[in-house]
């Protein structure tokens, strides 16, 4: 018998027995590892190079995906007395733009700072809890984990055909 052995980055496939919590959990943090992969090792350069007709970069998606971090599991969930929900056109874009401020070791350090604090925030709330939100009406925990694992895929597979054009690299790992 051959014994079978798993890539331990695989989260997901950690929790392919996991209960929900779990489940949604390695989801998100496995797509949010694989955006992180596709600026790692790059120069602030080629980071914030426009390689799209759009102002899309892998340095302003790492920086849109940590105002979304910072927009839907604290500002929502536990805010604080200044927190502002984002909810314009206008906050969008901007959350994409990228200055000479901004490197890829900044940017690294301020996305992971964003994710660990969604997951402490989250993890204090059941899957079934619901808050108030701007335009929705109500969310629920379980809704807005679904909605981020939907939208850092989505940044991922930008961030995927960006690195590809970058230096050729491919694939999540």
């Amino acid at each position: 018998m051959v014994e079978q052995t798993i890539d331990p980055t695989l989260g997901p496939v950690l929790a392919r027995v996991g209960d929900e919590r779990a489940v949604l959990d390695s989801f998100l943090d496995f797509h949010r590892a694989v955006v992180l992969r596709k600026l790692r090792g790059l120069s602030d350069a080629e980071a914030t190079r426009r390689l799209v007709p759009s102002a899309t970069t892998l340095a302003g998606l790492v920086k849109h995906l940590t105002v979304v971090e910072r927009n839907w599991f604290p500002v929502l969930l536990a805010p604080e007395p200044d927190d502002v929900y984002l909810t314009s056109e206008e906050d969008a874009v901007a959350s994409f733009t990228v200055d000479e401020r901004d490197t890829v070791d900044g940017l690294v350090d301020a996305y992971e700072r964003a994710c660990a604090r969604s997951r402490a925030v989250a993890a204090r709330f059941d899957l079934d809890h619901v808050v108030p939100h701007p335009q929705l009406g109500e969310v629920s925990v379980r809704w807005i984990l679904v909605h981020l694992i939907e939208e850092t895929a989505r940044h991922a597979g930008h961030a995927d055909i960006l690195r590809e054009l970058t230096d050729g690299s491919t694939g999540a790992l």
